[in-house]
């Protein structure tokens, strides 16, 4: 005779599914992640923004959060950490890192502009030969000029406008080029 079953009991030999116990401990770090990628993609500039794949409900709250102070902005992360949960984060993520790296990249190279503006003045016309050669398209006459002034400044312990010109121009010659 088979065996009885009470209505409370449970037949787990039915299911070949296997359950997936998350902890809540897990799900708060799960929660807590996307409230942080949330304020991360409220410190992103428009047209930055424009470049993460978002959808409308989650880009009206992005937009209404930069413009909130303190408490209101607090709460308006929260709620798009909650909007983040029923999205697949990945792709936000991915599109975010890339916007992140540029901007690192774009870091590094004002950075070796500033090495350079320093070869160019302690080092003079051999610097210059050498940057010339890597950049053909730069101009030696006003270059030569401006090192030649920020030498001077810098031997007269003057103000660095011609230092700070160097830095401006290659950066328009070269980075904006």
């Amino acid at each position: 005779m088979a065996k009885k079953r009470s209505k409370n009991e449970i037949d787990w030999t039915d299911e070949e599914e296997e359950i997936i116990w998350v902890s809540k401990s897990e799900i708060k770090r799960d929660a807590e992640h996307l409230k942080k990628l949330g304020a991360e993609l409220i410190e992103l500039t428009p047209q930055n923004l424009e470049k993460i794949p978002l959808d409308d409900d989650l880009k009206e709250a992005i937009r209404q959060a930069q413009s909130f102070k303190l408490e209101a902005r607090r709460r308006q992360i929260q709620f798009i950490g909650k909007l983040l949960r029923n999205r697949d984060p990945e792709p936000i993520q991915e599109a975010l890192d890339k916007v992140k790296n540029r901007h690192n990249q774009q870091q590094a190279l004002l950075h070796k502009l500033e090495l350079v503006r320093d070869q160019l003045v302690n080092m003079g016309d051999a610097a210059l030969s050498n940057l010339l050669n890597e950049y053909p398209q730069l101009d030696r006459q006003h270059l030569r000029n401006l090192i030649r002034g920020a030498q001077k400044e810098k031997e007269a312990n003057k103000p660095a406008k011609n230092y700070r010109d160097i830095f401006q121009y290659l950066k328009t010659e070269i980075v904006e080029a």
